[in-house]
């Protein structure tokens, strides 16, 4: 090391780190946060598992707070955001997208609507700062954007067993899918959400960083009865593979649009402006060179980004490239997300090239394995 490089730490840390690192948790960069990918004495496989078939925690308090607020906060946002905001009400939240005047997605986020003059939005760590700025730009007088990325933690407590968790620390548990209520219990205040991105029944709690801890402990206190597990963010994202989830930086970004991501359900076309809209609707009458699909492996092939989707006939042209890959513990096989020539039907056989062979994997539908979030 140079006399003038530092050593000091610019990453950002959980609340909820001392409790990580209490239970082997093995870490990872983040957007800028050091996070927990896995756990001692259970690993990817077993913490996925745990999700699907009785109840893991997670702890995404890396994911961006932001809170719009003044006179008609919700209608501003409904002018900037794709989906529409005036098809839900009070307590209830919408998946959307931010888009750039190009049509390419800024980020993918979730608005929560406390009232006409209250949204809460949660976006991706590596937005938030940037989504915040742009929905500063062009807001009314009176309407106030705060980055609250440090003042929240949020817990994520996913699967078929989570409503006898929260039951246990008597928090609601019987709010409608995309529902969320605040609440006040155990000396905390705080907002159960039926959001989640794991495909399974399961909540996520927003709370002051200062109760963080508390609330931790109290989830894994009531769930030891039900097999509840700590699960790291490695499991998180075999799990949103397997259900076909996008994530930004990969299956959308500023260059992949909602159009040829088959996003189109998440946008409010009949609404006379929002962010991007003359790009889009163009896009939607062109349609699509190129579809995001699912890729289902017939052999042993683990695909991953960037690997070159291919023809099976002739000399193998290439035909799109994966955006996601990863094996997936629930079908034990290869899956994946990619770009690919939108002429080729569902059904197909295509190759996905790995090091130095073609492997076969046959272009689905997503999601992979049945959604039990409702």
């Amino acid at each position: 090391m140079n006399a003038d490089q530092t050593t000091t730490d610019v990453r950002c840390h959980s609340p909820l780190e001392a409790r990580h690192e209490a239970l082997g948790a093995k870490f990872a960069e983040f957007s800028g946060w050091w996070m927990p990918l896995e756990y001692a004495g259970g690993g990817v496989l077993a913490e996925h598992a745990c999700v699907r078939e009785a109840v893991g925690v997670f702890d995404v308090s890396h994911l961006g707070k932001l809170r719009v607020t003044g006179p008609g906060a919700a209608a501003y946002l409904n002018t900037r955001l794709a989906g529409d905001l005036a098809r839900i009400g009070s307590g209830q939240a919408q998946y959307t997208l931010l888009c750039d005047e190009a049509g390419g997605v800024v980020d993918d986020l979730i608005a929560y609507v406390f009232g006409p003059d209250e949204v809460f939005l949660m976006p991706n760590a590596a937005n938030a700062a940037h989504v915040a700025e742009l929905l500063r730009t062009g807001a009314p007088e009176g309407i106030a954007v705060a980055d609250h990325h440090h003042d929240y933690a949020v817990i994520a407590v996913q699967g078929p067993a989570s409503p006898a968790v929260l039951a246990g620390l008597g928090l609601p548990t019987d709010m409608d899918y995309m529902a969320f209520a605040p609440v006040g219990a155990h000396g905390w205040t705080a907002t159960v959400c039926r959001t989640g991105y794991t495909g399974e029944h399961g909540y996520e709690l927003v709370v002051p960083a200062e109760a963080a801890v508390a609330l931790w402990d109290a989830i894994m206190a009531a769930g030891t009865a039900v097999g509840l597990r700590p699960c790291g963010l490695a499991a998180r994202d075999t799990l949103r593979t397997e259900m076909g989830y996008p994530l930004h930086g990969h299956d959308i970004s500023g260059a992949i649009g909602p159009v040829e991501a088959g996003l189109t359900w998440a946008i409010g076309w009949d609404k006379p402006v929002f962010d991007g809209a003359p790009a889009l609707r163009a896009a939607r009458a062109a349609g699509p060179s190129r579809r995001l699909r699912g890729l289902a492996a017939e052999g042993r092939g683990i695909p991953r980004p960037g690997m070159a989707v291919v023809g099976l006939d002739g000399p193998a042209p290439e035909v799109g490239a994966v955006t996601s890959g990863t094996f997936s513990p629930t079908l034990r096989t290869g899956i994946a997300l990619a770009l690919v020539d939108a002429a080729i039907p569902l059904g197909e056989r295509v190759g996905v090239r790995i090091r130095d062979r073609v492997e076969p994997f046959t272009l689905v539908k997503p999601p992979f394995v049945p959604s039990h979030v409702r």
